[in-house]
């Protein structure tokens, strides 16, 4: 069973997904552990993606350390169909990472926070699994980094945690982990 980590907006997931239906099939503990497994895996790896995008616009960079391929298909897989990244005029990539751009603050927590609560479908352990992911990408982005993130990153990381939180609030789980 396959989790895309890809989100095509911040409206809604990718369709992509082969997840069975909570309603319809019961899912053995093994398929829940392997979905809760993708869940984290996937949104770590969009929160790196993503953190790191921000961060290559602070540093005026946008090669994203020489994988142009696989950095443009993640741009294509977030929705992002504008002028290609290494083309930008520096006014440009500042109005992309600006309050309402695509790459800013709040575009950038509502896609990563939306692909953890979507990917989740309401099940408390999956969206665990997601916001540990989450917050995983966001460590690992700043090991890469070699420090502390731009403050972009770091609202970006508060801002998705929140979203995500007050999703599991709304649904009636407890932000504190029990089993810990």
């Amino acid at each position: 069973m396959q989790i895309s980590p890809n989100v095509s907006s911040s409206v809604g997931a990718n369709t992509q997904t082969q997840v069975k239906s909570v309603f319809t099939e019961k899912l053995s503990k093994s398929e829940l552990s392997d979905i809760k497994e993708q869940i984290a895996k996937n949104a770590n790896e969009i929160v790196l993606n993503s953190i790191s995008l921000q961060g290559s616009f602070s540093n005026k960079t946008a090669n994203a350390d020489g994988e142009y391929d696989k950095f443009q298909s993640f741009l294509g897989d977030i929705g992002y169909s504008g002028k290609p990244i290494a083309k930008l005029s520096k006014e440009e990539a500042t109005e992309l990472v600006s309050k309402d751009g695509f790459f800013g603050v709040d575009k950038t927590s509502q896609r990563i926070a939306d692909f953890v609560i979507m990917g989740a479908g309401g099940d408390e352990s999956k969206m665990r699994a997601g916001r540990e992911g989450m917050i995983k990408g966001f460590k690992d982005a700043e090991a890469m980094w070699g420090g502390k993130l731009p403050e972009i990153s770091q609202e970006t990381m508060k801002k998705s945690i929140e979203m995500v939180d007050k999703a599991m609030h709304d649904l009636g789980f407890s932000i504190i982990d029990k089993e810990v």
